[in-house]
């Protein structure tokens, strides 16, 4: 508290007593820096200034509003807690823990910052940083991606927190995390805490916390095709319970490695029915584009082709034809937002 007196964050929603923004705030920040949900925050409080306005958005409007944010669900999530507040609560947002936790996409964490916050109840908030700077002061060396690891830094937490000012103990701690006992070059030679710090003492700060679990990334391969029709091109909603969920894509085939060129379609029957009888010419592929998710390395290309001498398509019940001009009016994944950005909205290669 003496740190953060001084060294606190100017964020907008600090000292915010209204629960829907404080919950607003924490789901846009769920796995997102600060300097990057900055501006969504500012967006959606804007366009939804109330827990009802944003119950009342059409959900496609709000995969848009979020759309380079990432972790999609949060916002499908988002709208789902904000109707339910809006019907089923007479839009009066939960005051208490449990009540706040019974919002989907609303855990401990984000329900204990809501209720120490917004209602000054004395739940202690448990992010990375958290972890990080207790993991670190105390020395712990359980990992921190353990039931046990987790449950010891939780019930310390609440330990420790000041329950007469739990707002303020909490976004201290969470500041201090942040922005001074960071995950790399932490600030400990100018540190108040460094003669009680273990980790300081110990020379360990570089190795704690500790993970047990190293990640492992499962690799996939998508072909994107981008048929360009009568200035229109096929889009659908991902609805399937996959990454992406409810949103925008252009027709997709997986394959198991990177092809290399078009004659992979030859393989694909969905492919040969539905282009029987057109005439196709294929303009150009592009480069390989990662995208990086948690559990997932996605590696799309895409492929430019000219469909013509029809007028109408068959066996395409699941596609729509849209504009060109239009494709900004939808939401799509960040690779192929990153492809739309690079090359496509040109519209000078045909």
């Amino acid at each position: 508290m003496q740190w953060f007196a001084t060294n606190h964050r100017p964020l907008p929603w600090k000292g915010e007593k209204d629960p829907y923004l404080i919950w607003l705030s924490e789901i846009i920040l769920q796995q997102t820096r600060v300097e990057q949900g900055l501006p969504y925050f500012e967006k959606f409080k804007d366009k939804y200034p109330t827990v009802k306005d944003l119950a009342l958005a059409p959900e496609d409007e709000i995969m848009k509003m979020w759309e380079g944010l990432g972790y999609y669900s949060r916002a499908r999530n988002l709208h789902a807690a904000a109707k339910y507040i809006a019907h089923k609560l007479d839009g009066i947002f939960p005051n208490t823990y449990t009540g706040l936790c019974d919002l989907k996409g609303v855990g401990p964490y984000t329900a204990a910052a809501i209720a120490s916050f917004a209602y000054g109840l004395p739940y202690a908030v448990v992010d990375g940083n958290v972890y990080r700077v207790l993991s670190r002061y105390f020395g712990i060396e359980e990992p921190i991606d353990t039931t046990t690891g987790k449950r010891l830094i939780a019930n310390m937490a609440q330990e420790l927190l000041d329950k007469t000012q739990a707002a303020n103990f909490n976004q201290a701690i969470m500041d201090f995390g942040a922005t001074h006992c960071t995950p790399a070059l932490p600030s400990c030679e100018r540190c108040i805490m460094q003669n009680e710090c273990i980790a300081f003492q110990s020379k360990s700060v570089d190795k704690l916390p500790i993970k047990s679990k190293k990640l492992q990334r499962r690799q996939r391969f998508f072909n994107y095709l981008i048929l360009n029709w009568n200035g229109h091109v096929f889009i659908h909603k991902r609805t399937a319970k996959d990454i992406w969920q409810n949103l925008y894509e252009f027709p997709l085939i997986e394959t198991a490695t990177l092809v290399e060129n078009s004659s992979f379609l030859e393989r694909q029957p969905l492919w040969q029915a539905w282009m029987d009888g057109k005439n196709i010419t294929f303009e150009q592929a592009s480069e390989p584009i990662k995208q990086e998710l948690t559990h997932q390395r996605i590696i799309a290309r895409f492929w430019e082709i000219t469909v013509s001498g029809v007028d109408t398509f068959e066996n395409s019940n699941e596609w729509t034809a849209i504009k060109r001009e239009n494709v900004g009016d939808y939401a799509f994944p960040k690779v192929i937002d990153t492809y739309l950005r690079q090359k496509f909205l040109t519209l000078s290669f045909f």
